[in-house]
């Protein structure tokens, strides 16, 4: 098995003014062929230190992934340091240049003299085409490959799917690799671990990799056979174990996201849902209205951030809160069934919690919050604790109303 390192350049990602996007994405696209990235590189704008991690990150792996530093600024030298890294002069390439300036004249602008650097590549190398102005580089150096790619997330994203993957799989060739991501809900990460137990045992195969991203668990099933028929069928086998063993933890497959999912059920079993959020602050409604076509099932939402709106908006008996407390259980189921009275919906949630940072106390501290989904069958409420920050404990509570909605959807 092929292994990678990424190596990302630039002094905006080292100071945290730019947040490194691009590693994130490059590390799961090659975690879907097969080729796990072992190691990652940070360096700034120093030639030196380039240098250095490009040896460093050769050592570890057999490819070489580097974004930034190919712009036509004075710090824009990973081109610089690639070629002294290979031993080589840098070569300048007329085609290259009379790309650059068709980009140029294709916006009615005259190039600026500085972008003629990014016709030179070194010697012995290949450039890779780029929607920007800087091209890439492929090389090769004892039996390792090195793609170095812009800094600009967009232009990243479409040169490596575009020229740099495609010459990943033939090097990686051989062995074909299969792999399928089941996304999860509901459960942490150790707990689904021990519910796999020796299934995520390192060295099997499939391997099954475990990522985690705000609440949500996905799981890579990786299969390497001798052919992709083979593989496919592996990662079936697998797939049909994991969902006897994590049942409705599993809630899609790929990138499927739960309010897309919620959404497709919805819209299958023709029902329709309203809203009434207060510590979520209207972020339930909008990841339902994300999905194209919403509007077939999304009908009314209510941001009831006070008691008085609650009061007002939704007819939650003052009384109530009086005794109870805006967040309660009694509240939010409260919420939920006035919310569905009112837009005379299928099924509608109510959210009341602490986000915080303040407004917590012992009995009540910051990250509660109770989650109410009222249907025909009658409202389930839920108690729920989240720690670690607002915007977490906000997204949060609105994925669990997701899941919970989820759930009520399967029966």
């Amino acid at each position: 098995m092929k292994r990678a390192c990424i190596v990302s350049v630039g002094n905006e990602i080292l100071s945290g003014q730019t947040v490194d996007t691009n590693a994130a994405h490059l590390s799961g696209e090659l975690l879907s062929i097969g080729v796990p990235v072992v190691s990652s590189y940070t360096v700034g704008d120093d030639i030196e230190q380039i240098v250095r991690a490009f040896g460093l990150a050769s050592a570890d792996a057999d490819v070489v992934l580097i974004t930034g530093g190919l712009g036509p600024t004075d710090d824009d030298i990973t081109r610089q340091a690639m070629a002294e890294f290979l031993g080589s002069e840098l070569e300048f390439h007329n085609e290259l240049l009379e790309k650059i300036e068709k980009i140029f004249a294709g916006r009615d602008l005259p190039m600026p003299e500085r972008n003629k650097i990014q016709a030179y590549i070194p010697a012995g190398a290949k450039a890779l085409a780029n929607i920007g102005t800087a091209p890439g580089i492929m090389a090769e150096s004892d039996g390792k490959l090195f793609f170095a790619m812009p800094g600009v997330p967009m232009e990243a994203k479409r040169m490596f799917a575009e020229s740099v993957l495609p010459e990943i799989e033939r090097f990686a060739g051989g062995q074909a690799v299969v792999v399928k991501k089941l996304k999860c809900f509901g459960a942490g990460e150790s707990t689904i671990a021990e519910l796999l137990g020796t299934m995520m045992q390192r060295g099997r195969n499939p391997l099954i990799n475990c990522t985690v991203s705000s609440g949500i668990i996905t799981l890579h099933i990786i299969a390497t056979a001798d052919d992709k028929e083979k593989a496919g069928r592996m990662v079936e086998k697998d797939e049909k174990l994991l969902q006897s063993t994590l049942g409705g933890l599993i809630y899609g497959v790929a990138d499927e996201s739960l309010a897309q999912i919620v959404g497709e059920k919805l819209a299958q079993q023709k029902k329709t849902v309203a809203v009434a959020e207060s510590c979520t602050g209207g972020l339930l409604s909008k990841l339902l209205t994300d999905i194209p076509g919403s509007s077939q099932y999304f009908t009314y939402g209510w941001i009831t951030y006070s008691n008085q709106a609650k009061i007002s908006e939704l007819g939650v008996p003052a009384g109530m809160i009086q005794e109870y407390g805006a967040v309660s259980e009694q509240v939010a189921e409260s919420m939920a069934r006035a919310a569905r009275k009112k837009a005379g919906t299928d099924y509608a949630v109510g959210i009341t919690g602490i986000a915080g940072p303040a407004g917590g106390t012992e009995q009540k501290p910051v990250g509660l919050v109770y989650i109410g989904v009222d249907s025909e069958y009658g409202c389930d409420t839920k108690r729920c604790f989240f720690l670690h920050d607002r915007r977490f404990i906000r997204l949060r509570a609105a994925q669990t109303a997701l899941n919970i909605l989820r759930l009520k959807l399967n029966i």
